[in-house]
């Protein structure tokens, strides 16, 4: 298994952006799919975003298409998600996990990190 920290959360107000990273390390992260879920209080974990080691597939949650992108660097075992035109709704604890795709649905491997921290102010 991967071992993951996220970083980059903040308190940010609505409009504004936000950049979060995850550092891997444990087992060859090059080889991975890789996404990132979030989770606000009292919901469950949601997809975010997806992005494969290869081929270059992205994939997106309806609600921040347009808004954010997924991306990495296997040379530096690190995967990144940039937020802009933040929204209040996306007030949540982000976490990123290796994953896999199967048929149209990404599902995670569970590898968690304690996750990152992202408040939108209105």
């Amino acid at each position: 298994q991967l071992q993951l920290v996220e970083s980059g959360g903040g308190l940010v107000q609505a409009g504004g952006s936000l950049r979060l990273s995850c550092a891997a390390s444990g087992r060859t992260f090059s080889s991975y799919d890789m996404g990132w879920y979030r989770q606000a209080p009292g919901k469950e974990r949601e997809f975010v975003a997806a992005k494969s080691w290869i081929g270059g597939i992205t994939d997106y949650a309806d609600s921040v298409k347009g808004r954010f992108t997924i991306s990495r660097d296997n040379a530096k075992n690190t995967v990144y998600l940039q937020m802009n035109s933040l929204k209040p709704e996306d007030t949540a604890a982000y976490y990123c996990t290796a994953v896999t795709l199967s048929g149209s649905r990404w599902s995670p491997d569970g590898s968690w990190g304690r996750g990152t921290q992202v408040n939108v102010s209105s």
